[in-house]
């Protein structure tokens, strides 16, 4: 070989594996991005506003709300119940009341508390759902939007009725609208879990699916890049 072919090989070498470290950096960042250290500090919350809801597992929903546009952090957790610290065993026995939730940070001057509304019951979950959503079944797979001013009681009981009236589905909307108490964060593996294990049969078969299907629904919305 010559020098200059070997100049040049090893030239095209360079510029793959600088490609290639460009590529695992982009996703490394990407993961990064999902919200798997839990609550943001007092800090990172300051200026956004929260909504909290439930609508089955919450591997499938955290993943919806992080894609909004606007949208800071979503953590997932419980609410709902009484029990004080409950962990995710206690809540998926039924027994504390809880439902598995999720709390969305976000910037209200880019995405409105309407349009949570909007993806929450059209695209989010399957709120014609009583105790269960897909495979999963009991309260802590109950559909809940949480509200924490008369303002947003008045939101969400419009949004289902407008919903109902649309007849978007066959069936009319179950969702509890509760009062919010208290939302206890769920353990740490379980924060960012579609996208740091998206290889798991549960999330293959079940959060794709509805994931794909709010990207579809809603692009419009979508952060640029995901």
């Amino acid at each position: 070989m010559s020098l200059l072919k070997l100049k040049s090989c090893l030239i095209c070498l360079l510029l793959f594996v600088m490609a290639c470290g460009q590529q695992r950096s982009a996703d490394a960042q990407a993961l990064a991005r999902s919200t798997a250290g839990g609550l943001p500090t007092a800090a990172q919350a300051n200026g956004l506003a929260v909504a909290t809801f439930a609508g089955g597992c919450f591997w499938c929903t955290e993943e919806i709300f992080e894609e909004l546009r606007g949208v800071k952090y979503v953590v997932s957790g419980y609410a709902g119940g009484k029990e004080q610290n409950p962990t995710y065993e206690q809540v998926g026995s039924g027994q504390t009341g809880h439902a598995e939730s999720f709390e969305v940070y976000y910037d209200s001057k880019q995405i409105s508390y309407q349009q949570l509304l909007d993806v929450f019951f059209l695209a989010g979950h399957d709120p014609t759902t009583l105790n269960r959503q897909g495979p999963d079944a009991g309260t802590q797979y109950r559909s809940v939007a949480f509200y924490r001013t008369p303002q947003e009681k008045q939101l969400i009981e419009a949004t289902i009725k407008r919903v109902n009236a649309s007849k978007h589905y066959p069936n009319p909307i179950v969702t509890q609208v509760a009062p919010f108490t208290k939302f206890w964060p769920a353990e740490g593996y379980h924060q960012g879990y579609f996208r740091l294990h998206p290889d798991n049969p549960y999330v293959q078969s079940v959060s794709v699916p509805k994931v794909m299907k709010f990207r579809k629904a809603y692009p419009q919305l979508l952060k640029t890049p995901l």
